[in-house]
Order: C-alpha cells, then sequence, then structure tokens
C-alpha cells in the first residue's frame, strides 16, 4: 500500500514521489517547477489530487536549506517548511525533515545498477563513509556512515563554509565578495557560482549552460581545480574512504571534465595524507531520483 509521501526539494523544482513498505516506488515520480508555487504544501497537496493514492501515512520531504525544530527554510527561493503545515496538507500522521544531500546519502545503497557512474578509480574501504558532493542551484555535502544494518547521514550545510585559502585564487575571491562577503563554497561552486566565476574572470554575465558549451575551458578549469581543491579538503575531514559520490545536475555536465591535471592533482595533494586521497574512488550519481530513494530508505528505518 503506497501510503508514504516522498519529495526531494532542490532551488529549482521539487521531485515528488510514494512508496510503500518496500520503498520508492519510480512509477509515482513527478517533478514540478518551484516558480509555479508559493510552497511546499500547496505543491504536494496538487501532487496528491492528481495521483489519488489514498491516505498518507507518513511523509519524508528533503529540503535544501537548514532544517531546525521539525521546520526548515529553502536557501535559494523564499519558502519556509512547516512540518505542521504539512502535516495538515496531506493529511500525513508522521512528517520527517531531512536537508536534501541527507536524502541523497541515504538514497546511495538503492540505486539501480548502472546509475552509479565510475569517474577515477580508487582502493574503497568498503567500510569506510561515503561522501556525498552536490553541485547544483547550491552546494552541500551528506557524509554516509553505516551502522549494522542501517544508514546514519548527520546534516550538514558544508555549501556556505568558506573556499580554501589559495595564494593565486585571492584576486579571484575579492571579485566573488562583492556578492558573497563570506566567500562561501557555493559562491563558486553551483550553477550561479560558475556564472559567478566567468564573471569574475571575464567581467561577462553568461548562464552556466553557455560556459559548460565548451567555448571558455579557463572558466572550467578554475572551475574543476576549486572542485578538486575543496573536495579533497572535505574527504579528509571526513576521512571519506568509502568514495567521493557526486550529485546534481552541474555535476553530470562537469563530470567529463575532472580530469588529473584539473582536478585530482588538487584533490590529492595533501603532503604526507597524499595517499588516503588517492586512494579514494569519485563516481557521479545518474539518477535524478536518489533523494526520494532516500526518502523512502529513511522512513524504512524510522517506521
Amino acid at each position: 500500500m503506497a501510503d508514504r509521501l516522498l519529495a526531494d526539494l532542490g532551488g529549482t523544482n521539487t521531485r515528488v514521489g510514494l512508496a510503500d513498505a518496500s520503498g520508492f516506488l519510480p512509477d509515482t515520480a513527478r517533478s514540478y517547477a518551484n516558480a509555479g508555487f508559493d510552497g511546499l504544501a500547496p505543491l504536494l497537496a496538487a501532487y496528491l489530487d492528481d495521483m489519488k493514492p489514498g491516505p498518507i501515512r507518513a511523509l519524508c520531504a528533503g529540503v535544501a536549506g537548514p532544517v531546525r525544530s521539525a521546520t526548515a527554510q529553502l536557501t535559494n527561493r523564499d519558502w519556509f517548511i512547516d512540518g505542521t503545515v504539512l502535516s495538515q496538507a496531506t493529511g500525513a500522521g508522521s512528517v520527517h525533515l531531512l536537508n536534501d544531500l541527507q536524502a541523497h546519502g541515504y538514497g546511495l545503497d538503492d540505486l539501480a545498477p548502472g546509475t552509479l557512474k565510475p569517474l577515477i578509480p580508487g582502493a574503497p574501504d568498503p567500510k569506510g563513509p561515503r561522501l556525498v558532493l552536490n553541485l547544483g542551484t547550491g552546494c552541500n555535502i551528506a557524509v554516509v556512515h553505516r551502522l549494522a544494518d542501517r544508514l546514519f547521514v548527520p546534516a550538514s550545510e558544508s555549501g556556505h563554509t568558506t573556499l580554501p585559502d589559495w595564494p593565486e585564487m585571492r584576486p579571484l575571491y575579492d571579485r566573488l565578495r562583492a556578492d558573497a562577503p563570506h566567500l562561501p563554497v557555493e559562491a563558486a561552486l553551483s550553477g550561479p557560482g560558475l556564472s559567478n566565476l566567468h564573471a569574475a574572470l571575464t567581467e561577462d554575465h553568461l548562464p552556466a549552460a553557455d560556459i559548460l558549451s565548451g567555448a571558455y575551458p579557463e572558466t572550467i578549469t578554475i572551475f574543476t581545480r576549486l572542485l578538486g581543491a575543496v573536495a579533497g579538503n572535505l574527504c579528509l575531514s571526513y576521512m571519506a574512504t568509502g568514495g567521493l559520490i557526486l550529485t546534481g545536475g552541474l555535476a553530470r555536465a562537469i563530470a567529463p571534465c575532472l580530469d588529473s591535471a584539473t582536478f585530482k592533482a588538487p584533490f590529492t595533494a595533501r603532503g604526507p595524507y597524499m595517499a588516503i586521497l588517492q586512494a579514494i574512488p569519485v563516481s557521479l550519481v545518474t539518477d535524478d531520483h536518489v533523494g526520494l530513494l532516500g526518502c523512502g530508505r529513511y522512513l524504512a528505518q524510522q517506521m
């Protein structure tokens, strides 16, 4: 019985689906542009009105923003998410809010074969934590720990920590500070961040899709070098010896550019700890439903 409602709420789009005791049901997935709704509650109500699944027992939503006390604020859209309001809108007796990257982390073990694409080989520790890094409208991470037959994924907002000090990047950083004084990681490593980088380098404001066309190799090179440096810091901070997993639309677009010179060199440049980083494989999630898979697993673990 499909009595569990799942939502993966990004800055631009929201994916919604249903689950039963076995997990997420892919045929129920729908995607909505956030711009067409005033908030998550009316969006979910519209989905339920269309699908007519019957009574909803539980709801799990992954939200692209910090979650505190059963509420969340979407980082890149003016939506405030309240678990009580969602319960009233959907009839769900139990409502769980996660950061969207937590949901992605919980979904890793349920990905279909072939939807985790190897990018850079390594020698992972099968018991080591895995680090999920999302590149999309924003940027964030989740660290996935195995606890017997369960997964544990703590919340993080690493996309709003500061970019690493890199002397040759300081003039570029100074230009980025004009719009983001605290110099967050996602000011450079996100879809808007790629546009920010290009504008800082060329004074030409272009959408990320245009920059990714292949006509602007300098911007792509700087982006991938920064990505390598940031990802290396994060993997070492969390000893993510189980692997680095990239998710998000921008990650898929930039994946072909992650070569040894621009990404792996700054990723592994950690002095006596270089061997640890060299052993960490890098992979790419190609399934847009990983967040819904994760919400389904999270509910299964709770229920």
